[in-house]
């Protein structure tokens, strides 16, 4: 995968063009990198473009700096598409990268055909939940959250049934900088588009997790109320549910692509 230089940071990309007219981005939840959206690119080679990227501070991104915010991620996007000479694509964010792809909703919604946010939320945790991880985690490192993540990130049938994919993952999650995961920790934190979200006009599906305890099915409503344009389809998963239900999942963002 090739590198691009951004405003701020070296940003990991892959831009793959099958041909087709449309393309997509995927954006990386809060932990994870570009490969955690391998079984949906799967299904959905044969009907888009795809433009994986890792988000700052994550997989081969680089980060410069102790805080970053949701605001600048979403610039990260918009710049990446302008190298790429991308004008208008579809995006599909997951937890983190939802907020990512909200905020890129409400402020640059003419670069977008439409948008899916899955299990996300306006406002995700609390201000004294954020804190006490990133404390954690500069003290003990990441590898003493793991377990917690692994039970938050999928649910136990699926632990059960593919341990190799749950390992994979959290074989990412460790090799994380601890720089790099705690400011998109504080970009989480501060994030809160519960009253903006009527300002975000562009075509957009909400993808909840039934089973998914940190954004939850609610949250998902919450969001399918507010975007003045949106629909909301709930996945029998935990919180990473584009890797629980890759099929489903890419299943619906086809239908939302073409209805």
């Amino acid at each position: 995968m090739p590198t691009v230089k951004l405003s701020n940071f070296d940003c990991y990309y892959e831009y793959q063009d099958f041909g087709n007219a449309d393309s997509i981005v995927f954006s990386n939840s809060l932990g994870t990198d570009y490969t955690m959206w391998e079984k949906v690119v799967d299904v959905l080679s044969h009907h888009f473009n795809v433009l994986r990227y890792d988000t700052r501070g994550h997989g081969q991104s680089s980060i410069r700096t102790d805080t970053v915010s949701i605001a600048s991620l979403g610039q990260d996007v918009l710049e990446l598409l302008d190298h790429l000479k991308l004008e208008k694509v579809y995006f599909c964010g997951l937890s983190m990268g939802g907020l990512i792809g909200q905020w890129l909703g409400i402020h640059a919604p003419e670069r977008f055909h439409k948008i899916i946010i899955a299990n996300t939320a306006a406002k995700i945790g609390t201000t004294e939940g954020w804190n006490a991880r990133i404390e954690q985690v500069k003290e003990q490192g990441l590898e003493s959250i793991v377990h917690g993540t692994a039970q938050r990130w999928f649910t136990a049938d699926f632990r059960e049934k593919h341990p190799e994919v749950v390992r994979a993952i959290l074989d990412i999650f460790v090799k994380n900088s601890v720089q790099g995961y705690t400011a998109n920790c504080a970009a989480v934190r501060e994030a809160d588009f519960r009253e903006d979200l009527f300002e975000l006009e562009v075509p957009t599906l909400v993808i909840s997790g039934i089973q998914d305890v940190v954004t939850t099915p609610e949250d998902g409503k919450f969001l399918a109320r507010k975007i003045p344009n949106s629909r909301h389809v709930q996945l029998d998963a935990a919180h990473l549910s584009s890797v629980e239900q890759h099929e489903e999942f890419a299943k619906h963002i086809l239908h939302f692509k073409e209805h």
